[in-house]
């Protein structure tokens, strides 16, 4: 049955936008570039570079070939590349599956087979692991390696840089809100303490949602100085 709120009312570009946690980022950017949003060890960054650096490497993954419905995972500590992992993987339309830094060698070699991950990110804290992982694994993902100034140790396992591949990135990449809000954004596993690791997938509207939610549920605001407790929308590696 027809009736006159279902003719003409269709969305559009004017009286719709879908929900992303990439809208915040783009905004603190906007209103408060000279901010600080990272400040790890010697390295400061403000919310205009933070943005910068995410569209840099979301270009760098377009390059190689990462898109919508591609897994990239991380396995990282919470530094800088981490926090920005969250959006540069959402620009390209991929999915990011932070891995619990706690865990085996045998159940991150199941996560990584069983997300279809095209590629891991991670870190000589856990190159270990991660290489062992690699061993076990059926899959073959791209290794990118970052280099944490705050960890002593530089193993490596692949031969791409996280910096090289944003030193070499479009700053101005042109990313865009996913087509719809229902999008997967990330992948979060279990720890898989009864068996196999379960995945759970979070969308862009339910991370964006979430996001504003544990803002005002902290009562910690929007001002720009406590973004990043509100832009940290997934397990980061540590559920």
């Amino acid at each position: 049955m027809s009736d006159i709120y279902s003719r003409d009312l269709d969305r559009n570009d004017a009286n719709y936008t879908a929900l992303s946690p990439l809208s915040y980022l783009r905004r603190s950017a906007t209103l408060y570039p000279d901010v600080p949003s990272v400040v790890h060890g010697s390295e400061r960054y403000t919310w205009a570079e933070t943005y910068a650096r995410c569209r840099a490497f979301a270009s760098s993954l377009a390059e190689l070939g990462i898109g919508r419905g591609d897994t990239v995972a991380a396995m990282l500590p919470n530094i800088p590349a981490m926090f920005e992992l969250h959006f540069a993987v959402a620009m390209t339309g991929a999915v990011l599956n932070a891995i619990n830094t706690r865990l085996d060698a045998r159940t991150v070699a199941f996560i990584l087979d069983h997300a279809e991950a095209r590629v891991v990110v991670t870190e000589a804290e856990f190159a270990g692991v991660v290489g062992d992982a690699l061993e076990l694994a059926e899959g073959a993902p791209l290794v990118i390696d970052v280099v944490d100034p705050q960890f002593e140790g530089d193993a490596r396992l692949g031969d791409l840089s996280y910096d090289d591949l944003i030193a070499e990135g479009n700053t101005d990449f042109a990313w865009t809100l996913p087509a719809d809000e229902w999008e997967a954004i990330s992948l979060n596993y279990t720890s898989g303490t009864t068996g196999n690791p379960k995945g759970v997938v979070y969308h862009h509207r339910g991370a964006y949602l979430n996001a504003a939610n544990n803002a005002l549920t902290w009562g910690m605001g929007l001002h720009p100085r406590y973004l990043w407790t509100l832009l940290m929308f997934h397990c980061n590696g540590w559920c």
